[in-house]
C-alpha cells in the first residue's frame, strides 16, 4: 500500500499562485486607458533635467526645429500609417511608447528605430505618476525601459508622463519632455483644427494610439508636406547623441517580461474559454437534470406494493457497535411479509456481534469471519441468504418502515438486476450536516432520476439497494478490487445486460462524517474508488448499452474533469475581484448561486423535504466546494501514480441511530430502537402499515411468475397465501 503523496498540494499552490500573478499581470496590462486631458505645458520649458545637486535644468527646442512627439503607442493600425506619412516627407518625430504595448507590437518599435526616430518612456501602464508612490513611480519607468531594450537592443532617456502630470520629484536618469503644443487630437477636434494648433512649431503633443486617430493621420500627413519646415527628433532637437546600445542584463529581462506577458495573455484567454465552457456546460446540466427529474417524478403511480417472497438483506459490519442494533431493528420492522436479515462480523474489534447477538431477534442470523473487508462480507453474506433478491445494506443505516417494500416493487420487470433506493443523512445539525443533507438530496433526486431514464445508473449505494441473485451471479458476486466496491459492481450488472433502475420512495437513513478530516476520507475513498472501477470498465465505451457512452463520460467531464479545473475557476474569481466591476462580479456570483438555490430547492420539494436549510448554499462556496474538488485533485494524483490505496473504514458515533428515535430530531418516519415488532421465524412476516401506499414508475409492469399482491385484512398487510395467521 503506498501512501498518499504530499508534494503534489505544493505544487497545486506554485500554479494556483503562478497563474494568478500572471492573470494579475494581464489585468494590469490591459487596463492601458486611451489618451486623457493633458495638463498646461510647464512653466520652466517642455524638456527638464534634474541636476546633480537638484535643481531642475530645462530646455527647448531651437528656432525653426519642430518636434513633432507621439503618445499611447505603439498602435497596429495607426502607427504605422503616422509612420507611412512621415516617411513619404522624409520627416523624423518621437514615440513615447507605453510599456506593455512594446511587448504586444515589437515589431512595430523596431520599425521605428529603423527608420530614424527617436523612442521616449510613456509609462507601462499609462499610470499618473504623481498619483503613484515612488516604489510604483520606479516600477512603472524600469519595465518600460526593459521593455524597449528587449524589443530595440536600445536604452532611452525620454520620459513623458502619461496625463503630462509631473510627480513632486522628477525621475532621475530621464530627460522629461513636456511640450509647447498641445494639439487636442485626442478630441478629435478636426484636421485643420489640429495643423493649425501644431503651427507655430517647438514640441508638438500627438497621439497614435488610444483611440480612433483617423484625423491624426490626415493631419500628420498635412503638417509633414509643410514647406521650409525643420522636423527633428527631441535627442536631435537637444543635441544629444544617439541613444546607447542596452546591456545584457536589460535585454534578457525584457524578453522575459514580454514572455511573461504573452503567456499572461494566452491564460487569461484560455481561462475566460474555460468559464464560459463550464458556465454552458453546467447551465446545460442543470436544464438536462431539471427536465428529466420532472419527467420521471410524474412516471410515479399508485398501486398496491406487492410481494416477491423472500427477500434477503445483507448488513455487512466491521465495528458497527454505535450503529447496528438501530440498523437490525428498523429491518425486522420493516413491513415487508417475507424477509431475513443476515448480520455479517467483518472481524469486529469491537462489541458489534454482542450487540447482535442480545438483540435475539427471529429471522436475523449472525455470521463471524475474520476481517477480510466489506465485499468478502458482502459475498459471504450472498452465499449464506436464501431469497433470490437480496438487499445490500450498511452497518451503519436505519430503514424507513416500508423501505424494503418499496424497494423491491421495480423487480415486476424481469429485465431490472438492481435497483437504487434513496438515501438521506440522519445528522443533519450544523453547517456540514446541512451541506451534506443537500449534497444528498439533490444527488438523488437529480442525478439518479437522469441516471434511471438514460438507463445508465453507475452506482447503487452501499446504504440502500437490492439485487437479483441473477445479476450478482452474472458478475460473479461483489468485487473486491476497487475501493468503490459498489459502483463496480454496479457497472458490472449493467454491463451484463440487466437494468439498473432508482425507487425514490424506498428511503434509508445513514451516518454521515461529522468532520471535515472524516468527510475529507469517506470523499477520497469514494472519489479513486470511482475512478477505478470508471477505467476498469472502460471498454463499455464501445459496448451495446448506454453505460459507457452516457454514464462514463458524464462520471469522466462532470466528477473528474470539471473538478480538475475548480482551482482555476477560483483563481479567477479572485482575479475578477481586483480587476473587474465588483457589481459585475456580485451580479454573476448571485446568479449562479440563485440557480443552485432554486435547483436545491426543486430537489428538496421532490423529496418532500424542508426548503430550510437553502439558507446554506450559498456558503457552501466557501469550504465545501473546495475540500470536493481538493479530493479530486488527490485521487486523480493518486491514479496517475498507480498507488493502490487502502480501505479505511468510518468512525462510527450513532448518529444516525440517535436521529430516528423522538429524542433526536423527529425525522419522518422515526422507528424507536426498542420497539421491534414480533415476527413469524418461519416466514419472518411483519405487519405496521395498512396496504395503500403509492408506488414507483415500474408498477405498471405485469408481474413475474410467483408474484403475491398484499391484500388487506384487519387494517394489517399480509400476503395472499398467509390470511388468517397472526
Amino acid at each position: 500500500m503506498r501512501r498518499a503523496p504530499r508534494a503534489h498540494w505544493l505544487l497545486l499552490l506554485l500554479v494556483m499562485a503562478v497563474l494568478l500573478a500572471e492573470l494579475c499581470l494581464d489585468g494590469w496590462v490591459r487596463g492601458v486607458p486611451g489618451a486623457s486631458p493633458s495638463a498646461a505645458p510647464g512653466e520652466l520649458g517642455p524638456v527638464l533635467q534634474v541636476q546633480a545637486d537638484g535643481t531642475v535644468r530645462s530646455a527647448g527646442m531651437p528656432a525653426g526645429a519642430v518636434a513633432l512627439t507621439f503618445d499611447d503607442g505603439p498602435d497596429p493600425r495607426w502607427t504605422p500609417l503616422i509612420l507611412d506619412a512621415l516617411r513619404r516627407h522624409h520627416a523624423r518625430a518621437t514615440f513615447f511608447v507605453v510599456g506593455s504595448r512594446v511587448n504586444q507590437h515589437p515589431d512595430l518599435v523596431r520599425r521605428i528605430v529603423a527608420e530614424g526616430h527617436e523612442l521616449g518612456v510613456h509609462t507601462f501602464t499609462h499610470a499618473d505618476l504623481a498619483a503613484l508612490p515612488a516604489w510604483r513611480q520606479r516600477l512603472e519607468l524600469d519595465l518600460t525601459r526593459t521593455a524597449i531594450a528587449a524589443a530595440t537592443g536600445r536604452t532611452v532617456r525620454l520620459l513623458r508622463p502619461p496625463y503630462l502630470s509631473v510627480p513632486e520629484r522628477l525621475p532621475a536618469g530621464f530627460l522629461t519632455v513636456m511640450t509647447d503644443r498641445d494639439t487636442q487630437d485626442w478630441q478629435r477636434p478636426g484636421v485643420d483644427a489640429i495643423v493649425a494648433a501644431a503651427a507655430p512649431g517647438g514640441v508638438v503633443l500627438l497621439h497614435d494610439g488610444g483611440g480612433d486617430r483617423t484625423q491624426t493621420v490626415a493631419a500628420v500627413e498635412r503638417i509633414a508636406a509643410t514647406p521650409g519646415r525643420r522636423f527633428v527628433t527631441v535627442s536631435e532637437g537637444l543635441g544629444l547623441p544617439p541613444d546607447a546600445a542596452a546591456g545584457t542584463g536589460d535585454v534578457a529581462r525584457g524578453h522575459a517580461l514580454r514572455w511573461a506577458q504573452t503567456a499572461g495573455g494566452w491564460i487569461s484567454a484560455a481561462m475566460w474559454w474555460l468559464i464560459v465552457a463550464a458556465t454552458v456546460l453546467a447551465l446545460i446540466r442543470l436544464a438536462v437534470q431539471v427536465a428529466i427529474a420532472r419527467r420521471h417524478a410524474r412516471r410515479a403511480v399508485a398501486g398496491r406494493l406487492r410481494s416477491f417472497g423472500l427477500v434477503s438483506v445483507v448488513v455487512p459490519a466491521y465495528n458497527e457497535a454505535a450503529n447496528i442494533a438501530a440498523t437490525v431493528r428498523s429491518l425486522i420492522g420493516n413491513d415487508y411479509p417475507a424477509l431475513e436479515v443476515v448480520v455479517v462480523d467483518d472481524g469486529s474489534t469491537d462489541d458489534t456481534a454482542d450487540v447482535v447477538r442480545r438483540l435475539a431477534l427471529p429471522g436475523v442470523r449472525l455470521i463471524r469471519q475474520a476481517n477480510a473487508g466489506k465485499p468478502a462480507a458482502l459475498n459471504t453474506g450472498v452465499a449464506a441468504a436464501r431469497g433470490e433478491l437480496l438487499v445490500l445494506v450498511d452497518g451503519d443505516t436505519v430503514f424507513e418502515p416500508d423501505a424494503i417494500g418499496r424497494l423491491v416493487q421495480p423487480f415486476a420487470d424481469p429485465s431490472v438486476g438492481a435497483v437504487s433506493g434513496n438515501t438521506k443523512v440522519a445528522n443533519r445539525g450544523g453547517l456540514l450536516g446541512r451541506w451534506q443533507h443537500l449534497e444528498y438530496v439533490v444527488g438523488f433526486n437529480l442525478d439518479r432520476r437522469m441516471f434511471d431514464l438514460g438507463e445508465c445508473m453507475p452506482t447503487i449505494p452501499g446504504a440502500i439497494g437490492a439485487f437479483r441473485r441473477a445479476a450478482l451471479l452474472d458478475t460473479d458476486g461483489v468485487p473486491a478490487d476497487t475501493l468503490a466496491e459498489d459502483t463496480d459492481l454496479t457497472m458490472a450488472i449493467l454491463r451484463a445486460g440487466w437494468r439498473v433502475v432508482y425507487a425514490d420512495r424506498a428511503i434509508a437513513w445513514t451516518e454521515a462524517p461529522s468532520s471535515l478530516r472524516q468527510l475529507w476520507r469517506q470523499r477520497y475513498r469514494w472519489c479513486y474508488g470511482t475512478m477505478q472501477a470508471a477505467w476498469k470498465h472502460r471498454r463499455a465505451v464501445g459496448e451495446r448499452g448506454h453505460l459507457g457512452r452516457r454514464g462514463l463520460v458524464y462520471l469522466a467531464v462532470f466528477q473528474m474533469l470539471l473538478p480538475l479545473t475548480a482551482p482555476l475557476i477560483d483563481v479567477y474569481a479572485v482575479y475578477s475581484l481586483l480587476f473587474l466591476p465588483w457589481a459585475q462580479v456580485a451580479a454573476v456570483w448571485c446568479g449562479f448561486t440563485a440557480l443552485q438555490v432554486l435547483a436545491a430547492g426543486y430537489a428538496l420539494r421532490l423529496d418532500r423535504e424542508s426548503l430550510g436549510p437553502l439558507w446554506t448554499v450559498p456558503l457552501q462556496q466557501v469550504v465545501y466546494r473546495q475540500l470536493l474538488y481538493l479530493v479530486v485533485i488527490q485521487s486523480a494524483v493518486a491514479a496517475l501514480l498507480g498507488g493502490r490505496q487502502r480501505w479505511q473504514a468510518s468512525v462510527r458515533t450513532g448518529l444516525a441511530a440517535a436521529a430516528v428515535t423522538p429524542h433526536g430530531p423527529g425525522l419522518p418516519g422515526a422507528l424507536e430502537p426498542h420497539q421491534a415488532p414480533t415476527v413469524d421465524p418461519d416466514r419472518a412476516s411483519h405487519s405496521t402499515h395498512s396496504s395503500t401506499h403509492s408506488s414507483t414508475h415500474s408498477m405498471d409492469l405485469p408481474a413475474p411468475q410467483g408474484f403475491e399482491p398484499w391484500v388487506a385484512r384487519d387494517g394489517r398487510a399480509w400476503p395472499s397465501d398467509l390470511s388468517g395467521r397472526p
